[in-house]
């Protein structure tokens, strides 16, 4: 079955979603009405849309997300370069396993090391909460490592699929304090910068903190 936005969201949603970040969810949406959306909204990257067992979460992002989207993906690639650390970049593609019935578009994400088909390495940035349970959407889909922006800070999460039991809450994740693909990466350093909101004062700031920490 092909669908529009319109014949899931009424004329009013729409409205409302292009506030600044707003959020639609929706329940009991098959799998055919997602990816027919997702093959709608290709060329609109104004949209975040993620799938689970069902469930339809659409975002529409606000300035102050994507200014913390933009800074984080910009100075983490200033990191990679500076600490000459090959990735590739994947930006906010989607990623989908019909199978397991998961989707999702983070806002940014990377593959450390050489390209693969799902990022090692995945970023939310969450000015609002959301429902949809974004840490059990990456575990089905395999992503190792999710970080998570929450009011002015990140939090870390890591894979643990050795032992999942013992992280029940989190789907699976352990909560870390450092990355585990970059333990040399000045976390708190990203998190102080990523606000700024001049790039010039944002850049020297980040790169002096680079400096100081060695």
């Amino acid at each position: 079955m092909v669908v529009s936005l319109k014949e899931i969201i009424s004329d009013s949603e729409i409205g409302y979603i292009d506030d600044p970040e707003q959020r639609f969810i929706t329940s009991g949406v098959s799998w055919e009405s997602y990816e027919a959306l997702i093959a709608k909204l290709e060329d609109n990257l104004h949209y975040r849309v993620t799938y689970l067992d069902g469930v339809l979460e659409i975002v529409s992002p606000s300035i102050r997300h994507e200014k913390v989207k933009s800074n984080t993906g910009m100075l983490l690639e200033r990191f990679f370069y500076s600490k000459r650390i090959r990735c590739v970049p994947m930006g906010s593609s989607t990623f989908k396993n019909k199978a397991k019935k998961a989707g999702a578009e983070p806002d940014e994400c990377y593959c450390i090391g050489d390209e693969k088909s799902i990022p090692d390495l995945v970023i939310e940035i969450n000015i609002t909460s959301g429902n949809v349970e974004k840490l059990e959407v990456y575990r089905r889909l395999g992503v190792t490592e999710v970080w998570m922006w929450k009011i002015n800070g990140f939090s870390l999460y890591h894979l643990r699929e050795e032992t999942p039991l013992r992280f029940i809450d989190t789907y699976g994740y352990e909560r870390i304090t450092k990355s585990e693909f970059l333990p040399d990466l000045d976390i708190s350093l990203l998190e102080r910068c990523a606000v700024i909101t001049d790039l010039v004062e944002c850049i020297d700031e980040f790169e002096q903190g680079l400096k100081n920490n060695g």
